[in-house]
């Protein structure tokens, strides 16, 4: 059993937006498990997800009571591990194959709902569905992500990525060699003006900075280590894409499927590497770091062997 206080932010809301704000869950997860009965409020069941609440009140998710209907639970994510927990952050290795949150149009596990799961709460505070995710990372990069688990965490994390204090470290295989071989790419990134789910280079787009350095360059592929100074959407994507040396194994910016296939590759080579930062509370410099994955290491060895 989970139990959630409603806080003040929240109060006169519905409650299936409340449970999946402190949750973790999807609004429409929430239905089916008020439909269930296992959502209680103040030690009652449940019955309208328009019901309103109050703050303060006990938000209780148990296991059904009712068994003649199903129990409904969240998707756990296969090999997402998590690296570090305390009360206010929670930071993951999260593989490919994994949303940061729960959206439109995607059925398969997430982190929130993973957190939500294994009985890690986290903040309330950012848009419905991706509450206390701080930074994301795309459903086919692999790597470490910090969510914030205190409420007074989100926000100092949130300005930290606003003030560029926090140090996003990836590798990236890219097509071809770079030139130069380090380097800075300073280029406005926005909505693809012909492709709903892509971003790209265009006029008025958000500032968009990353920096790279070559740490090995093979026949077919170079291997770059990636600084980001802002954080957007598929921003490591876009503009490798737009130098032409695009991620190996990402068609959606351009790579050849032919050395996708060949290095034994269904999703960009991008890895989310390292991660530090300032605690928001303690106030201490913390650091972590994560190995390549199975798939990525595999497919380097392939172009090493060239």
């Amino acid at each position: 059993m989970s139990v959630f206080l409603v806080p003040d932010t929240l109060a006169g809301e519905r409650v299936d937006l409340v449970a999946s704000r402190v949750t973790g869950y999807s609004r429409s997860r929430m239905a089916e498990l008020i439909a269930s009965g296992s959502v209680l409020l103040d030690g009652e069941i449940v019955t309208r997800a328009s019901r309103l609440v109050a703050a303060g009140a006990m938000l209780e998710l148990v296991a059904d009571p009712r068994p003649t209907h199903a129990v409904v639970t969240p998707r756990l994510a296969d090999g997402l591990s998590v690296v570090h927990e305390d009360r206010d952050i929670v930071v993951v290795d999260k593989p490919a194959g994994v949303a940061a949150h729960p959206s439109l149009g995607w059925e398969g596990p997430s982190v929130t709902e993973h957190l939500a799961a294994a009985g890690i709460a986290i903040a309330t505070s950012g848009a419905p569905e991706r509450q206390g995710v701080v930074s994301r990372l795309d459903v086919g990069t692999s790597g470490l992500m910090v969510l914030a688990r205190s409420e007074r965490a989100y926000s100092l994390l949130k300005q930290a990525f606003r003030d560029k204090t926090v140090d996003k470290t990836y590798q990236a295989l890219v097509q071809g060699h770079p030139d130069p071989f380090t380097g800075t790419i300073d280029a406005p990134i926005g909505r693809h003006p012909g492709h709903e789910w892509k971003m790209a280079i265009v006029e008025g787009g958000r500032e968009s900075i990353t920096h790279y350095e070559t740490l090995e360059a093979h026949r077919t592929a170079t291997l770059v280590e990636v600084r980001l100074e802002t954080g957007r959407t598929h921003q490591i994507r876009v503009h490798f894409a737009a130098i032409g040396h695009p991620c190996c194994g990402d068609p959606l910016y351009g790579s050849d499927p032919a050395l996708a296939r060949r290095l034994g590759i269904d999703r960009q080579w991008l890895h989310a590497t390292r991660l530090a930062f300032e605690h928001p509370v303690e106030g201490s410099h913390v650091e972590f770091e994560s190995e390549l994955p199975r798939d990525l290491e595999h497919a380097l060895n392939e172009v090493r062997s060239d």
